[in-house]
């Protein structure tokens, strides 16, 4: 199943909602072409050109973790992400049955201490900082042996959603 990804699409003309489903293995390359193709598929369905920048990085910041750490002893592990656009939000979801967070939370996601000389920072840990810095609304919780993670974007107006 590396390189592969299972994709279904719904559309309800009704409330111009656009719904995408994306299943795919929990490796580095897997996540890497579901997410270029989640983002390619946005932008052809009406993500602002100006979000779409902010939207990979978090997306890409959010799966990467779920790769490296809630499947980092499960070489066979699935990621299902489901993004659902409308003319005010994105929202996505991803999901997985990896390792929960410690806790049960999220990581706070503290800035980086630019104070401290280059050498020093560490070369991680950046992530969550990035991700609640870019996302309008951010929600974990597990539930029946599932991580379930939502970022939302608002579109309706400029904010997080956008690289400075």
């Amino acid at each position: 199943m590396i390189g592969t990804a299972q994709e279904s699409t719904t559309i309800r003309r009704t409330d111009m909602r656009i719904r995408k489903s994306t299943k795919f293995e929990a490796t580095n390359i897997s996540a890497r072409e579901a997410i270029c193709s989640m983002i390619a598929r946005l932008e052809d369905n009406g993500l602002p050109r100006e979000k779409s920048g902010a939207v990979e990085i978090a997306l890409s910041e959010a799966i990467n973790n779920v790769v490296e750490h809630a499947y980092s002893d499960d070489p066979h592990g699935t990621v299902h992400a489901v993004t659902e656009l409308t003319a005010k939000y994105l929202t996505i979801e991803i999901r997985d049955t990896g390792r929960p967070y410690p806790d049960l939370q999220l990581p706070a996601g503290k800035p980086a201490d630019l104070e401290r000389p280059v050498s020093d920072l560490p070369e991680g840990g950046f992530g969550w900082f990035l991700i609640r810095e870019l996302t309008d609304y951010l929600s974990y919780q597990r539930n029946k042996g599932e991580n379930i993670l939502i970022l939302r974007f608002d579109l309706s107006m400029p904010g997080k959603a956008r690289l400075p």
